[in-house]
């Protein structure tokens, strides 16, 4: 067996990974092993790091964290049928989702064990460090848009899709999550309205965007709803603390479907690694924000639901997404690998480093580790 090592999370909140060895995994029935070539960071690994049981009371340390990575099959399940040894993949790894909760399947180690349908063939032309920045954000954008209980739109399309004549809301355009999901949105036939900071306008038009607006602006929903006037919405994404509400808002004053997906924190915001959960302040909040939520939904009649980004692994979405449209998509270079990866170094140890520029805010770039 090779020897793996691992970025190893010790205790509920430690403030840093620990690189070690780990067991190398074996695959099930229907998972590959890949020999990662590069992994990429998200929020909700900071989220894992910084509040651990308090939000995923499920996890048992010592843990591995990670969902994104890049890389070579190495080894294959006796059921899958999609890939063999030596193929170059990029997959999502859900070590972290409650019913797996097996370090064995997260991303920030040499080997990792992937499910079939959360893995695609990616083209020669495509390191592994771009390649690695797409799965999570993917599959988050993916549900949100396609999923049975969200927005339900019609699947996306090689080459895309006509017009539909219907739009869709992304709040949150510059983001991972929203640049995947306005190349998604726009090649299943719909127009997509977004917003992002002004340096990023340019951005996500390139990705497909018609109309974008600056989020910071304080006559921005108003300015919204004026545009919308006259198109048939086909629902919402929000993206990001504060933005859930804003949609909620545009869709009320719009015609079409009134429905949000949730890919903000699904309340008011929480508090940082130093923690200020339990206070009094931050119970006056998040009871101030359930009264607003539950006014907004039953008054205005305006739905939400929140978005688990690796919820579609037990749909057929999964194999839609991975499996068929994903791979035929790059392969025509209709998809823009996006947001860019800025790669940090060579090695588990940048993991954390990863970890801690992350907290401090990235715009229009994803962090990624080589390895």
């Amino acid at each position: 067996m090779p020897s793996n090592t691992a970025a190893w999370l010790t205790t509920n909140q430690t403030t840093q990974l620990e690189i070690k060895p780990a067991p190398y995994p074996s695959p099930t029935q229907n998972e590959i092993i890949v020999k990662n070539g590069a992994v990429a960071i998200n929020p909700v690994d900071c989220a894992l790091q910084d509040l651990g049981n308090l939000l995923f009371p499920w996890i048992k340390y010592p843990f591995i964290l990670g969902s994104d990575l890049a890389g070579e099959v190495v080894e294959v399940g006796s059921l899958v049928s999609k890939f063999k040894v030596g193929d170059r993949v990029l997959g999502l790894a859900v070590g972290a989702d409650p019913d797996s909760n097996n370090a064995a399947d997260s991303a920030f180690q040499h080997y990792t064990a992937v499910r079939e349908n959360l893995a695609s063939r990616i083209p020669e032309r495509l390191s592994y460090e771009e390649a690695a920045v797409l799965p999570l954000c993917l599959a988050t954008a993916a549900s949100a848009l396609f999923g049975e209980d969200s927005l339900a739109l019609q699947l996306p399309t090689v080459p895309p899709r006509a017009s539909t004549g219907k739009a869709v809301l992304i709040w949150g355009g510059s983001t991972s999550v929203g640049s995947n999901a306005i190349q998604l949105a726009v090649a299943a036939g719909y127009e997509v309205i977004t917003t992002a900071s002004p340096k990023n306008f340019d951005y996500v038009k390139r990705l497909g965007a018609s109309k974008v607006f600056d989020y910071k602006k304080k006559t921005v929903v108003r300015e919204m709803i004026h545009v919308l006037e006259n198109k048939t919405m086909a629902g919402a994404i929000a993206i990001g603390e504060g933005s859930l509400f804003p949609c909620m808002d545009i869709l009320y004053r719009s015609t079409g479907i009134k429905f949000v997906a949730n890919i903000s924190a699904a309340g008011p915001p929480k508090s940082n690694r130093h923690g200020f959960i339990g206070s009094f302040p931050a119970c006056f909040n998040s009871m101030c924000w359930n009264i607003s939520l539950w006014t907004k939904t039953r008054l205005k009649g305006v739905q939400q639901k929140f978005i688990w980004g690796s919820g579609l692994k037990t749909t057929e979405l999964a194999d839609v997404i991975f499996g068929d449209f994903l791979p035929k998509a790059l392969q025509a270079q209709q998809y823009i690998i996006a947001p860019e990866p800025c790669i940090l170094g060579k090695g588990l140890e940048y993991v954390q480093t990863g970890l801690d520029a992350l907290r401090e805010g990235v715009s229009a770039r994803k962090l990624v580790v080589s390895l």
